[in-house]
């Protein structure tokens, strides 16, 4: 159980507090900003103080710190405060501290229906959205004018039913249910190329606008090929363990259907190659970086959106380096090279190339920078994956489908 959240600013300070069974005052925040103050990139997600437990999660430029005195599983209580940020994008498009302070009333309905004594009651969009009406400039000055409130004096439709993430009544003109497929891979390449790890972690977002309750099934080509999977409450377990179909009811809008991960390295396609050199002299002579980028492996789709970050050694004082495709730029305070190169067409490689000032009996002996990749490649799915078909019952009127295949790079590493 939550017995208070705190929710606090870069700076620092708190700019908002709720409590639930008993009153914590805001100084237990600093076993938090402690933590902060030594690993700013990297804060436990769980603290342990003499007389609490400190749970936290960091979005949007805030953080959120919940609070509480007893032990509690932290995967639940994490899942919540991701919970309670979704909830805030959905209604305010964003999570920051300006909106936040701009909508206080609402953050503060939002989280009265959201726990209950400490426990999570109503956490779905639509229930909350009929408990407590989305604000607008309209609704705002009528409110403010009869002194009203957002919260609705009627029960939602959902919250008795057994099917609590779907209100009932709703009707669209145009009825659709769009799919996305995200898949990022993870990866580390060693110096010569080779494979040290590589794993995919995948999701499928949802945008359903269909009238009525529909029920639908969706059907994967090859579904044996997940190796872990987290699915919407919507979604029927037994029948997937039986039959790998995922059968379900949809919540209305947008909502995340699955998350899953696919850890054989043996199915993991790379999509890039980067051929690096990358040559220091301790001498004060200049060194020589050149680095020549390639698709590979990406089933004829093009590589988009490409970057590459790389954290060069505390003795590379400057760059000068030319790139036949892109810009880059380098910060001689955080040593981070960044060559922005977007879109890879064949058959010219995008290549960048020069020398490197290196600071004057410098030890360059150690020096094995890293680079991180980040790319899409749109249209293609690099597990493999396919969605086979979408069925629909318990409806007469044809809906408009339609499924997008995106892959982008997570934590992608190539050592130097």
């Amino acid at each position: 159980m939550i017995h208070s959240l705190f929710i606090i600013n870069p700076s620092g300070d708190v700019f908002l507090e709720k409590h639930w069974r008993s009153v914590i005052p805001r100084s237990v925040c600093d076993y938090y900003l402690e933590a902060q103050r030594a690993s700013p990139n990297d804060v436990p997600p769980v603290l342990a103080a003499p007389h609490h437990y400190l749970i936290s999660i960091q979005r949007g430029g805030v953080a959120l710190v919940a609070v509480s005195k007893q032990e509690v599983a932290p995967l639940f209580v994490i899942e919540f405060l991701h919970r309670v940020v979704d909830t805030f994008q959905d209604y305010f498009s964003d999570c920051t501290e300006t909106i936040i302070k701009e909508n206080y009333v609402v953050v503060y309905e939002l989280l009265d229906e959201m726990l209950d004594n400490g426990f999570p009651l109503a956490t779905e969009s639509n229930i909350l959205k009929e408990l407590i009406k989305p604000p607008n400039i309209l609704r705002t000055i009528a409110n403010t004018v009869t002194g009203k409130s957002n919260v609705s004096s009627i029960l939602p439709s959902g919250q008795l039913s057994n099917v609590p993430w779907r209100r009932s009544g709703v009707k669209y003109a145009n009825n659709e249910a769009y799919f996305d497929v995200v898949e990022e891979v993870d990866a580390i390449i060693d110096k010569s190329g080779a494979t040290v790890s590589a794993e995919i972690q995948g999701y499928v977002d949802c945008c359903i606008k269909l009238s009525g309750m529909p029920d639908l099934t969706l059907t994967f080509v090859n579904p044996r090929l997940f190796d872990d999977v987290s699915f919407h409450p919507c979604v029927r377990f037994k029948r997937w363990e039986s039959e790998r179909i995922l059968s379900f009811i949809p919540p209305d809008g947008n909502f995340r259907l699955m998350s899953y991960h696919v850890g054989s390295q043996s199915v993991v396609a790379i999509p890039i190659y980067v051929r690096h050199n990358l040559v220091l002299k301790s001498n004060g002579d200049q060194g020589r970086l050149d680095l020549t980028v390639g698709p590979k492996q990406t089933m004829g789709r093009t590589l988009e959106n490409v970057s590459l970050e790389i954290c060069m050694p505390k003795c590379v004082l400057n760059c000068s380096l030319t790139a036949n495709q892109g810009k880059y730029s380098y910060d001689p305070v955080s040593k981070i090279l960044i060559w922005e190169i977007g879109r890879v067409e064949l058959p010219k490689l995008p290549n960048i190339r020069g020398s490197v000032s290196v600071a004057s009996g410098a030890d360059t002996s150690g020096a094995n920078p890293s680079i991180n990749v980040h790319l899409t490649i749109p249209a293609l799915a690099v597990s493999g994956l396919r969605v086979s078909r979408l069925d629909m019952y318990g409806a007469k009127y044809k809906p408009f489908k339609g499924v997008k295949y995106v892959t982008k790079a997570g934590k992608f590493h190539i050592r130097m």
